[in-house]
């Protein structure tokens, strides 16, 4: 059968009909030195194996199914790769503006979703890889997943089967595709008749025996799917207010061990801590502007991933709620988006978010696209790797994952690597012109944080 798009994927991808909204990924690789350029090609080689998407296109559906993966007809693995070197001085600034550039720019459509791009003469020997690709390839554990493949744990690359030849990519015969899409609706269909004659008995007897429990369970069902589905009709931010296609990108790092304490020492998770401090450079931005900030709409996906589940894919749903950013004092901010982070992760509708984006899906894509533009920010943790690796025999110094604003004004992204959590700030400028001012607040609102830490952590 033809794979088609997750509901919550066919979403964002309808989406960016606005480029403002655009689900580009960018990840840059720090190295020691370049890497052996034959056997990074035979890693992808072997990644775009294993991960039938990487060698898939997407395309359009008769309605009402959503779109579909398709082997590309042409895949060209040396399309995807590229290898550049950088102009003098070759500072880590000409890596990030190569990054922002990548993370504007679309991909071309009528191919895979993904770019790597080796940048060799970096100051001190040093060279970076560059890779980009479409949020629907994978999440960030799914890309952990695939670094199994691609990096060592020794600098002697470790002695691999040789790659068999990729499989056809004869695209199926044009029947077929209308057939697929004929079962697909009839699944649907048929899923959703089996799920109410299972349901309804079910919901019956429950309402005879225990009519108020019932009525409540079916209420916070209601109520949850509602927050879930909310329109955002303004900003939460007064000053974040414009939204444009030109964006920055920054980086900062904080040891993953005091952020992790200082997380302790409020009783919370490290992830509650790192969106505190995200809050808390957010209000520190806007007391620099003399404006005073509540709660801001921040976007977090949470994982679905589970054990057994393919490698890559999105396996991630996008929930929207209201965090604290106004309250001063760290240790309570952290406390407090510790409850509203840890509502939100047992929200009732979870099980329900593929239904939920099918539902979305139906409705115009201008009022879709003016609800994610109302979100003031976005923060993702991403569980990095906690040991050394290496590329094609070359270090790995350090990772940054810079996530996509999907109509926000700026994309935090944590991602850990041994012992450092390395920040991706992607900003969009129209909403924060200054981006130097910004970036020092954010600095100064990790700072609140980790001062929470032991001094000897």
């Amino acid at each position: 059968m033809t794979q088609f798009m997750s509901n919550s994927d066919a979403f964002t991808w309808a989406m960016e009909s606005d480029p403002r909204l655009r689900s580009t990924v960018v990840t840059v690789v720090v190295l020691a030195r370049s890497p052996d350029w034959d056997e990074v090609r035979d890693r992808f080689h072997a990644i775009a194996r294993a991960v039938p998407m990487l060698r898939q296109r997407v395309v359009p559906s008769p309605p009402p199914a959503p779109p579909r993966w398709e082997e590309a007809p042409d895949f060209d693995l040396d399309f995807h790769m590229r290898r550049v070197t950088a102009a003098a001085p070759g500072t880590f600034d000409t890596v990030l503006e190569m990054a922002r550039v990548a993370a504007m720019e679309d991909f071309d459509r009528a191919r895979p979703l993904w770019e790597a791009t080796l940048i060799d003469g970096l100051e001190d020997g040093g060279a970076a890889m560059l890779l980009k690709f479409h949020h629907a390839l994978t999440d960030g554990v799914g890309g952990i997943q695939i670094g199994a493949i691609l990096f060592d744990l020794d600098e002697v690359p470790e002695q691999r089967a040789p790659v068999t030849t990729l499989p056809d990519a004869s695209p199926p015969p044009w029947l077929r595709r209308f057939t697929d899409t004929a079962w697909y609706d009839a699944r649907l269909v048929g899923n959703a008749v089996a799920g109410t004659l299972k349901v309804a008995p079910k919901l019956v007897s429950q309402s005879i025996l225990r009519p108020v429990d019932t009525a409540s369970s079916v209420a916070g069902l209601a109520a949850s799917v509602y927050r879930t589905m909310r329109p955002v009709t303004r900003k939460g931010s007064p000053l974040m207010t414009e939204r444009s296609l030109i964006r920055r990108l920054g980086v900062h790092e904080v040891p993953f061990a005091r952020l992790r304490n200082a997380a302790h020492r409020a009783d919370c998770a490290l992830n509650d801590a790192f969106v505190a401090a995200v809050a808390g450079g957010l209000r520190l931005y806007h007391e620099k502007h003399d404006v005073t900030v509540g709660d801001l709409h921040l976007t977090m996906p949470i994982s679905l991933r589970v054990d057994g589940d393919a490698m890559g894919g999105n396996r991630i749903t996008i929930m929207r709620f209201d965090v604290p950013v106004g309250i001063v004092d760290p240790a309570e901010r952290i406390r407090r988006i510790h409850e509203r982070t840890g509502a939100v992760r047992t929200e009732k509708s979870l099980p329900y978010t593929q239904w939920i984006a099918g539902a979305l899906n139906m409705m115009p894509r201008w009022y879709i696209g003016s609800v994610l533009r109302n979100v003031d920010f976005l923060c993702s943790d991403v569980p990095g790797i906690p040991v050394p690796v290496f590329l094609g025999g070359a270090k790995v110094l350090t990772q940054y994952g810079f996530g996509p604003t999907i109509g926000a004004a700026v994309n935090v992204t944590l991602l850990t690597y041994v012992d450092t959590c390395t920040l991706g700030i992607d900003v969009d400028t129209g909403a924060i012109p200054d981006f130097e001012v910004f970036m020092d607040c954010l600095a100064a609102g990790f700072d609140e944080v980790l001062a929470l830490a032991a001094v000897d952590v």
